[in-house]
């Protein structure tokens, strides 16, 4: 029991620790990923440029951001709790899942203000959002990977 309940206390502290990393990685999200540019005409927004590849490019983004603080968080955890890796395991899935939709929430509302006035209305900015929900999954899927990695390359010398 007392096992379980050391797995389950390093599975909520990386939970919580990893949520409050997600604000830090919205807003850096938000420093590097491109604005969308819109154009109000009567009141609804309208891409700029029908053309342009910063909705994507937000996106890429979003993935190469909480990836690297995935490939931290993992590093960090298995250094930290290597003694607990079923509990630290738990704790990069779900943390990494929810750091990963705090840094959207952040991210997203960190950008946004009118620009300028023009002929055709008003220019803005938007706030970013995903266009690919998928890159949710960037931060959890790199760290448990990232982590299961690791453990293979210092225990590899100890089964042989």
């Amino acid at each position: 029991m007392r096992h379980l309940r050391g797995n389950l206390a390093t599975a909520v502290v990386t939970v919580v620790v990893l949520a409050v990393l997600g604000v830090a990685a919205g807003y850096v999200w938000s420093a590097l990923a491109p604005a969308t540019r819109y154009v109000l005409i009567d009141g609804a927004p309208h891409l700029a440029d029908p053309e342009t590849q910063s909705l994507i490019e937000a996106d890429g983004w979003f993935a190469a951001v909480t990836g690297a603080f995935g490939l931290i968080c993992a590093v960090a955890g298995y250094l930290l709790a290597r003694d607990r890796p079923v509990g630290i395991l738990l704790g990069l899935t779900a943390g990494g899942l929810l750091a990963g939709y705090v840094a959207m929430l952040v991210g997203g509302r960190a950008k946004g203000v009118v620009q300028a006035a023009g002929a055709g209305g008003y220019t803005t900015t938007s706030s970013l959002d995903l266009t690919a929900h998928g890159v949710l999954f960037a931060w959890p899927l790199v760290a448990t990977t990232a982590f299961w990695v690791v453990e293979f390359a210092v225990t590899y010398n100890q089964r042989r």
